[in-house]
């Protein structure tokens, strides 16, 4: 049964006339008389009384008629709802960012806004690699990537060709221990031992300016890796746990730096400074995402 069959079978019961129904259905009378006779072998009954003039439903079709209203008025709402959820999703951009961004970064960035922009989490994205999140961009799986980004060249950094970039804020991975009862750390960069590693995943961007930063300071220290995670929450875990130190992003860190919980394993010389970098497509036919970069520029941070 097709939907176009109930709308002939209201207009016919409107009109009372096949060649008039037909009309306003605009289909010639034969194909709509041919799709009335459809109609009523579905539903196995005779729904039209043709021997009286005008014609008349028989009380079967006087029962379908009014559920024909019923299907017809749903599919019409169900047609508009849609096309407005399609209208909206339009206008969403779906941003793929680390773990750490979205919890520690991206709430307090979008709330600078007085109207916050239609911004959708990509949580896909939360357990990939740098790489991914460009290739994702490339393939429009997402619209934007906010990503860490090495201050310094380290020779690892994503092919970022055929998408542009914004800078919109600044961290700093600082090395955090367990702390002692006496506040000292319980790992301490500075102590010349081996030292057990919370680290980043080995094939991660993350790892790779970790360690050209203690390449540049030409003192690594001797590392035993106990652990390797793309997401810093988890190395913040184990860290808290006392298990080994690690490198976290500050703004995740620093209640528990506050609260003497977590201390820092080293001083300054030890962080790591990274930038925030938001990307696209350079060649985007989506209008939102244009519209969203052209008001970045008030908001992002000098």
């Amino acid at each position: 049964m097709e939907l176009r069959w109930l709308e002939d079978f209201i207009a016919l019961a409107r009109t009372r006339h096949f060649s008039r129904a037909a009309e306003q259905q605009n289909v010639t009378q034969p194909t709509f008389s041919r799709r009335i006779k459809l109609l009523e072998e579905e539903m196995g009954t005779t729904l039209v009384n043709r021997q009286t003039l005008p014609l008349s439903l028989t009380p079967a079709g006087e029962e379908f008629l009014g559920l024909c209203h019923d299907v017809t008025q749903r599919v019409a709402e169900s047609r508009r709802r849609l096309a407005q959820l399609a209208e909206q999703q339009a206008g969403r951009l779906r941003l793929a960012a680390p773990q750490s961004l979205l919890a520690h970064f991206v709430p307090q960035w979008l709330a600078q806004w007085p109207v916050p922009p239609p911004v959708t989490p990509y949580l896909r994205a939360t357990g990939w690699l740098a790489d991914d999140y460009f290739r994702a961009l490339a393939r429009e799986e997402c619209d934007l990537v906010l990503c860490y980004w090495p201050r310094t060249p380290c020779g690892s950094e994503p092919e970022t060709e055929g998408f542009v970039s914004c800078r919109i804020g600044a961290e700093r991975l600082i090395p955090v221990s367990l702390s002692e009862a006496d506040g000292r750390p319980r790992f301490a960069l500075d102590a010349g031992a081996r030292l057990p590693l919370i680290a980043y995943h080995p094939r991660g961007l993350i790892d790779a300016v970790i360690r050209a930063h203690l390449a540049r300071l030409g003192e690594a220290p001797d590392f035993s890796i106990l652990n390797e995670s793309i997401q810093s929450g988890n190395i913040r875990e184990l860290v808290t746990l006392g298990y080994g130190l690690g490198w976290l992003p500050e703004r995740s860190v620093r209640e528990a730096l506050a609260a003497g919980t977590l201390v820092p394993a080293g001083g300054e010389r030890w962080q790591v400074p990274l930038e925030i970098r938001l990307y696209r497509r350079a060649e985007t036919g989506h209008s939102a995402v244009t519209a969203f970069w052209e008001s970045l520029a008030p908001s992002v941070p000098a």
